[in-house]
């Protein structure tokens, strides 16, 4: 397929600044660990995890491990997180598997990077607890139920974001525990029957969500779709999704571009290894960011009018992660490459 890029767009000099992004998480954390979205909103499990990813790329290790240890103080007996808190109070008591297992990719990107022991060993007992959950929701097919109700009843709905993260949640718990010694087959096994289901069962999957552009690149984020496929799947949506120069649309058919969307789309392709076109994407949304250096939420199109106004954590955290993976900023910037996880020793298994 034919990009219609921008010669001006291409491959100029990120006007990132790890400081002033990673600055802005801080400074949002609460004393006691939690990062909610923004200043008196609510936190959840999974872009709490992603907003620690952010704190690990800028150097802000001390406050990375204090908000692992609040969500693993707030961990519940089957393993699982309640949706969303408030101030550290539960706000929704839905326990959803993908928010409950994200906490593994948190925990390797940050040890990638710290290489703490210590901490990979205080935590692993959250991890595996975490990763039982969610496969205590993995159906014969392979596929995973999203959610269990505040009511304690389980949601027969899979989703095709939520799964592909799931199986970026267990191949780096399996990671982890190779680095710990110990032997997962039972999880590996899991891991293989999501991926197939993801590649070759569509139809388990809520469809309704593919106007959303998570759908399209998230199982290439998670490196379940690689090589040539991977390749076709970019260029079939492409359209559907981008406006040239501007960014990633969230939902296909609203004028909305998002900031998260946009850098986790650079860090899928990244992964693929088309280095040229992420730096190109993560151009386009190197200069939308508030005068204090942290990113917009988004925007709308062709007006430009940043919606919401909120500064949230976990959108300008995946800039940092999406910036590391590109520009290989921290031992970390392999965390998301298919061609890593396909040679490294700390690889599960050889994905084909």
């Amino acid at each position: 397929m034919d990009y219609k890029i921008s010669s001006s767009n291409q491959l100029q000099p990120s006007k990132f600044d790890i400081g002033e992004v990673a600055s802005f998480i801080a400074r949002t954390q609460r004393s006691d660990g939690e990062i909610p979205w923004a200043v008196g909103q609510k936190s959840d499990p999974w872009d709490h995890i992603e907003s620690v990813m952010g704190l690990s790329v800028g150097g802000y290790y001390e406050e990375a491990r204090r908000a692992f240890r609040w969500l693993a103080e707030r961990q519940l007996e089957d393993g699982s997180w309640y949706t969303a808190y408030r101030n550290g109070v539960p706000e929704d008591k839905t326990r959803d598997a993908n928010l409950s297992s994200y906490i593994a990719v948190g925990l390797f990107h940050h040890f990638l990077i710290t290489k703490d022991f210590a901490l990979l060993e205080q935590l692993w007992p959250t991890i595996f607890r975490a990763i039982q959950f969610a496969l205590s929701l993995q159906t014969p097919n392979g596929e995973i139920y999203w959610a269990i109700s505040p009511k304690g009843n389980i949601d027969p709905m899979a989703l095709l974001t939520g799964s592909s993260s799931i199986y970026m949640s267990i191949k780096c718990a399996l990671a982890l525990a190779k680095i710990l010694g110990l032997s997962m087959p039972s999880w590996e096994r899991a891991c293989i029957k999501l991926a197939d289901a993801v590649k070759n069962k569509p139809y388990l999957f809520n469809m309704t969500k593919s106007r959303f552009s998570m759908d399209w690149f998230y199982p290439i984020l998670a490196g379940i779709i690689t090589g040539t496929d991977a390749q076709q799947r970019i260029d079939r949506y492409w359209k559907k999704f981008v406006v040239e120069d501007r960014g990633v649309r969230c939902v296909s058919d609203k004028p909305w571009v998002t900031i998260a969307e946009t850098a986790e789309l650079t860090l899928a392709l990244a992964g693929m290894g088309n280095l040229e076109l992420a730096r190109i994407v993560f151009n386009w949304i190197s200069d939308r960011r508030y005068e204090d250096g942290s990113y917009w939420c988004g925007f709308t199109c062709p007006d430009l009018v940043t919606w919401p106004e909120d500064k949230i954590t976990w959108t300008n955290a995946v800039t940092l992660v999406a910036a590391d993976a590109i520009y290989n900023l921290t031992p970390a910037s392999v965390l998301f490459s298919h061609q890593f996880w396909a040679a490294s020793e700390l690889s599960p298994f050889v994905e084909s």
